[in-house]
């Protein structure tokens, strides 16, 4: 789990990445939860997150946004976290030109953050959302939603309810070929303190299903 550093909008980003031993194996870049409540890459859902991507295959990295860690600047409300994102989707695309496929998950404030790069770069093929924080940020900006991808969510979660997550899917507009498939933790709250197993385990079916034999060698 290679340390980088990776040159920022505001200075260097911290980060994690792990090479796959096919170079045209796909990619995917992890976001991690809110920096001002003291979110960030080696969160327990984030961490979990990038090793499923890295056992089924992947190139992947995970950075700490902004403000976090050793990265440095402030944090910048979402609009310079986007700005960092991209910049760290550039580092990875950069390390692995012969990638096959383009990913982003992120969990929380990172999905939110995920979802609006996919809208902007449209190398990104596929998208993983772990409770996107429905109540108190805009989603207008999915219109349409240009890929798809998997939205994640705890039926417990008292954070972010069920029910807005629901409304939030059911207002997402998708173009012809995108669907966007919600699937809900039985009894999982807003950490998945008690079910995180369940949720990887929910994550890797749906990546197996999207993107079936990940791990096998080039030809």
């Amino acid at each position: 789990m290679p340390e980088v550093i990776i040159n920022g909008p505001e200075g260097r980003l911290e980060a994690r990445y792990m090479p796959a031993a096919d170079p045209t194996a796909p990619l995917a870049l992890i976001l991690h939860p809110e920096p001002n409540r003291g979110g960030n890459m080696n969160n327990r859902v984030s961490l979990a997150m990038y090793k499923n991507f890295q056992d089924r295959g992947f190139h992947v990295m995970r950075f700490n946004f902004r403000g976090v860690g050793r990265s440095k600047g402030i944090y910048n409300n979402g609009e310079g976290e986007l700005s960092d994102a991209a910049t760290a989707l550039d580092w990875i695309e950069a390390q692995c030109p012969n990638a096959r496929a383009c990913w982003v998950a992120g969990f929380s404030f990172g999905a939110w953050i995920g979802m609006q790069l996919m809208m902007r770069r449209p190398e990104v093929q596929g998208f993983v959302a772990v409770t996107p924080p429905a109540t108190d940020k805009d989603f207008t900006f999915l219109a349409p939603c240009p890929s798809s991808g998997v939205i994640l969510h705890g039926d417990a979660d008292t954070v972010v309810p069920a029910e807005a997550v629901s409304r939030l899917v059911e207002r997402i507009q998708t173009q012809r070929g995108v669907t966007v498939d919600l699937r809900f933790i039985n009894d999982a709250n807003h950490f998945f303190t008690s079910h995180l197993d369940e949720l990887m385990e929910e994550m890797g079916n749906y990546l197996d299903d999207a993107m079936p034999n990940i791990g096998a060698p080039a030809l």
